[in-house]
């Protein structure tokens, strides 16, 4: 594996983790606790994206 693979991979993971969190935070946590799993959520999301924006720059 070269490293646009591994970044593909963290990108895929990171996500999956970040709508699994959204989805907590809608479905299970309908309370305050529901806003902090969707931002944290947003915030994989984000990281995926920028994952996503280093492949072939690294």
């Amino acid at each position: 594996m070269n490293k646009n693979t591994v970044l593909g991979w963290g990108t895929f993971i990171m996500v999956l983790m970040g709508l699994l969190l959204i989805g907590l935070g809608i479905f299970r946590y309908s309370e305050v606790s529901g806003w902090g799993f969707a931002a944290v959520g947003v915030g994989f999301l984000a990281n995926a994206w920028v994952f996503n924006a280093l492949k072939g720059r690294v």
